[in-house]
């Protein structure tokens, strides 16, 4: 014979209800939400009824049978929340989506999981999950140009990418922008027709090109060379001499080049 139950399951039922309701309004706000600010809002709100609902489970009564999976249940929904927190995107580069973030999550999959063991003793748990979106990996040709300003010149410019991920480099003289080029992982790229003058090189490195903010969304890092690239056109006796110039994106034994980093915000667009 079993025992009776400290609280009636009806009782439970309903105090899940209650508990998880707003929070279930709150999850389908991030579903509808456009990603950015309004995403980023509705993700901090989800997250405050997350921690609501989890506190609401921790001071509820409980069916002996239910008592350990309803504590599991909000310590669940306290990870949901942390996620939908860390989730929060800045727009900025190198942001993940959101939905991405969320898609690799442990909280939400935590909460399915304790979901589904209070249904299997007769609870159910009604928590919507917000949609999430899994990792891409765009990449552009070797080559190919992400910005390309006016070339008329002579100078040649090889880049060897020995990074281990995708790299764009960019030439810029003082705040502009002269050309951006993507060199993709263990390959060459040559660009040509380099205008005479002197350019400081920057090269940022990553995984998933968003062309849009024209940045990678994963491992990124944003670097510059710290001697300038001097491209100069010459008329010599027989023909015209004009500057080639190399640059190896890892560090070589032997190398004379050193790099800084560059926080993203100044890195050139």
């Amino acid at each position: 014979m079993s025992p009776t139950p400290t609280v009636e399951p009806a009782a439970y039922r309903r105090t899940l209800t209650t508990a998880l309701g707003p929070l279930t309004g709150a999850l389908r706000a991030v579903d509808r939400a456009r990603e950015g600010g309004a995403l980023n809002k509705a993700l901090e709100a989800a997250a405050d009824e997350a921690d609501a609902s989890a506190e609401a489970l921790d001071a509820a009564r409980t069916p002996d049978d239910a008592r350990a999976e309803n504590g599991r249940l909000a310590s669940s929904l306290r990870a949901l929340g942390r996620d939908l927190r860390s989730a929060h995107g800045d727009g900025g580069r190198c942001a993940t989506s959101p939905r991405v973030a969320l898609g690799t999550a442990a909280g939400p999959k935590d909460v399915k999981k304790a979901g589904r063991a209070l249904a299997a003793l007769g609870y159910d748990v009604t928590v919507r999950l917000p949609r999430t979106e899994r990792a891409r990996h765009r990449r552009l040709g070797n080559g190919a140009f992400v910005r390309d300003g006016s070339r008329g010149g002579l100078g040649r410019l090889v880049i060897n990418n020995g990074t281990g991920t995708d790299a764009v480099v960019t030439l810029a003289r003082g705040e502009r922008t002269a050309f951006s080029v993507y060199v993709r992982e263990g390959t060459d790229a040559t660009v040509r027709s380099v205008n005479s003058g002197s350019y400081t090189v920057y090269f940022t490195t990553g995984e998933d090109w968003d062309g849009g903010k024209r940045s990678f969304t994963r491992e990124c890092s944003f670097q510059k060379f710290d001697d300038k690239a001097d491209f100069r056109t010459a008329q010599v006796a027989g023909g015209t001499q004009y500057t080639v110039l190399s640059f190896t994106l890892n560090k070589v034994i032997g190398g004379n080049a050193t790099t800084s980093e560059v926080p993203p915000g100044q890195f050139p667009s």
